[in-house]
């Protein structure tokens, strides 16, 4: 045991380079446990709610590796993360669509424009212009004409998504 808390430096006040590399290797390979535990979308999807974990959990996990804070402790907060995330994940899943905790942890989807008419309450509301929307048309390889969109919408990842009127 004595051996490990030298190698990790544990109880150390300062890390030397090869400790910190050590705690590096050990820390890529606990992260990566953790993430194949959590779900594949957890970093993948980055809804709000994804965007704050990926924050807070490379935060945690760089402590264990510059030693700030101490190392098992801080391993142990990161899983509690992961966890975290995905009870929070499961009850929004219970809950589904149209719910206030599903819309709280995940978002919701805002339609911007409706039948080629631009909503622009909401394009204000979610600081969207028209030149915004315009660049997703560009960028789909569609009709370059807002007249053309059945509808638009800001999705719960931030991207915005169109759906163009059908032709007949």
């Amino acid at each position: 045991m004595e051996t490990l808390e030298y190698i990790l430096g544990i109880g150390d006040e300062h890390l030397n380079w090869w400790q910190m590399s050590v705690r590096a290797v050990i820390v890529f390979f606990v992260s990566l446990t953790y993430i194949r535990l959590a779900n594949k979308r957890i970093f993948g999807q980055q809804s709000t709610f994804d965007i704050v974990l990926s924050i807070m959990y490379g935060s945690i996990m760089s402590r264990a590796i510059t030693g700030t804070s101490p190392f098992f402790p801080t391993l142990a907060a990161g899983i509690v993360l992961i966890l975290l995330h995905r009870m929070l994940a499961s009850v929004a899943f219970q809950f589904g669509h149209g719910h206030g905790i599903s819309n709280f942890l995940k978002g919701k989807t805002v339609s911007l424009v409706k039948d080629g008419k631009v909503l622009e309450d909401q394009m204000r509301a979610h600081s969207i212009t028209e030149n915004d929307i315009i660049e997703v048309l560009r960028t789909k390889g569609g009709p370059v004409d807002i007249a053309k969109i059945e509808t638009a919408c800001l999705e719960r990842s931030g991207s915005i998504s169109v759906v163009y009127k059908d032709d007949k």
